[in-house]
């Protein structure tokens, strides 16, 4: 992302939005944020992952975070779009409103400064069209994952959920996830941690798995509260030693 790099300060800009006025930092507060970006309203692949986003907001909300899209068009036509979104995705008859804001950047002048343009998409006045972009900025207001994907392929929020946990997980231990991960998994003890520390801060029980090269770097952990749900059983985990 040019100019943008992983632990930089996000900027706090201000932008018009389908809540109002916002000021990102206050709008996101101490919570985690998710800046989610699409190409343009009234389009196929955007509608169906605005709605994923509206169906997922609740395990989003569980897990502190405040989502937050952005297109170019207007908040006029947002609005008008939001009804297409919910009448296609909404199971509930009643639902009304997106759970979220999204910002109108007809100008363009947030998916510059935030490297979301999509060169090979243009509208029909030969500008191009934002990416899908995902931003996921911590309560410290640093940038902590992102994310860019083409206007052609559609996101799975399900993974960005996931990315969330670990994320979150990660912070507040000294642990790393495997390919795959998902929660109550096993975690991997990073390889800057000595024996010694690695015990003392893993009283569950550090597992190492033997290798060829006789380096003793692929440790597991069992996550902390989720024992039972470890990826691998404990005698399973034994055998690694």
């Amino acid at each position: 992302m040019p100019g943008l790099l992983l632990g930089d300060v996000f900027p706090n800009f201000e932008a018009e939005t389908t809540f109002g006025t916002i000021k990102l930092h206050e709008f996101l507060g101490d919570s985690w944020g998710i800046l989610f970006s699409h190409p343009r309203d009234y389009t196929p692949v955007c509608t169906t992952e605005l709605g994923r986003a509206a169906r997922l907001s609740g395990e989003f909300s569980k897990r502190n975070v405040r989502m937050i899209a952005l297109s170019i068009n207007s908040v006029e036509d947002h609005h008008g779009w939001s009804k297409d979104i919910l009448a296609y995705n909404c199971e509930d008859p009643s639902c009304c409103s997106l759970p979220f804001p999204i910002i109108a950047d007809s100008k363009r002048e947030l998916a510059i400064a935030l490297g979301m343009l999509d060169p090979d998409e243009k509208d029909n006045d030969g500008m191009p069209l934002t990416a899908r972009c995902v931003f996921i900025i911590g309560p410290d207001k640093r940038l902590k994952l992102s994310l860019l994907y083409p206007a052609t392929t559609g996101r799975n929020f399900d993974e960005i959920l996931r990315v969330v946990d670990a994320l979150q997980l990660t912070v507040t231990r000294r642990v790393a996830t495997p390919a795959d991960w998902k929660p109550g998994d096993c975690v991997m003890v990073p390889p800057g941690l000595s024996e010694k520390e690695a015990a003392s801060l893993f009283p569950a029980g550090v597992y190492t798995k033997d290798l060829p090269s006789g380096k003793k770097y692929l440790r597991y952990t069992p996550q902390l509260g989720a024992q039972a749900e470890c990826l691998y059983s404990e005698l399973q985990l034994s055998n690694m030693k």
